[in-house]
């Protein structure tokens, strides 16, 4: 159910590691690939490990809590100046839970999960395939397993409440939480149509990363499209009609699209349907 991949590189970046997980999008894909962002680490000179998982496991699989163990007793992780964990959804909450292996290590999870136990997350309803799985015992309750981490990077849609009820789970010191609202389940696909992907992927791995820098980046949110036809959406669907209005007219002002054009529309239809009810 499970393959790994070691793929050393070459040059003054090569000491730092990054391992990353699959999460449930690369689940339905190709097995015959690379595991998710593998290319990307590769592309940037760090050696990576990729993680690839062939169903919803959440990586809660003996076999895998093995590796991980003789990975570690082997010291391998001892190779290298930095070692980083990655993922995202179900990817996110692998890399908080098995950081656990590398006491000092950096995280970077994308709406992780804290753990999908009934006991602790018995609200959580999006991932029933997995609950099956244990998530108690080694490498399990993954707010538990970053506490020897230098640092934990964990970007969330604090308007999504599953999404923000697994990130209120973690607390510490070491944990800088970003709010990035309206950016959805899958922000990734945002970041990259806000051409911050790279940038902010790139600075939490070699640490560079600050909060000030991060909420630059994020600045960005206003040129992103999908971003925008997202606020409309949420305006939408609360029936904020002249809110609805003002932030078509707003992005209008940059560039005219049909979707902004039929929202200002239906929205002046419903205001003017009010006032005749009255």
């Amino acid at each position: 159910m499970h393959k790994a991949i070691f793929i050393p590189a070459e040059g003054e970046k090569a000491d730092t590691l990054v391992v990353v997980f699959d999460n449930l999008d690369d689940v339905r894909q190709k097995t015959d690939r690379l595991p998710w962002a593998v290319d990307f680490i590769s592309s940037q000179g760090w050696s990576a490990l990729g993680f690839m998982a062939h169903g919803a496991t959440w990586y809660r699989d003996e076999a895998v809590l093995d590796f991980f163990d003789r990975l570690k007793s082997e010291k391998f992780f001892d190779r290298f100046r930095r070692v980083v964990f990655y993922g995202t959804s179900m990817g996110g909450y692998a890399a908080c839970a098995f950081s656990a292996a590398v006491p000092g290590a950096t995280v970077v999870a994308i709406n992780p999960q804290a753990t999908l136990a009934r006991k602790y997350a018995a609200w959580e309803r999006r991932f029933r395939p997995a609950w099956h799985n244990d998530f108690s015992g080694r490498y399990g309750f993954a707010p538990d397993m970053v506490e020897t981490a230098e640092k934990v990077w964990l970007f969330y849609d604090s308007r999504i409440f599953g999404d923000a009820a697994h990130v209120a789970l973690f607390r510490g010191d070491n944990i800088e939480k970003v709010k990035c609202p309206f950016m959805g389940h899958g922000m990734l696909s945002v970041w990259r149509d806000m051409g911050i992907l790279k940038p902010v992927v790139s600075s939490c791995i070699d640490g560079t990363a600050t909060r000030r820098s991060i909420a630059r980046l994020m600045r960005n949110r206003h040129t992103s499209l999908t971003y925008k036809r997202a606020v409309l959406a949420h305006l939408q669907k609360s029936k904020r009609h002249r809110w609805v209005i003002r932030w078509a007219d707003a992005v209008m002002r940059e560039r005219r699209g049909p979707v902004f054009v039929k929202a200002r529309q239906e929205a002046l239809a419903a205001i003017k349907a009010q006032r005749g009810a009255k």
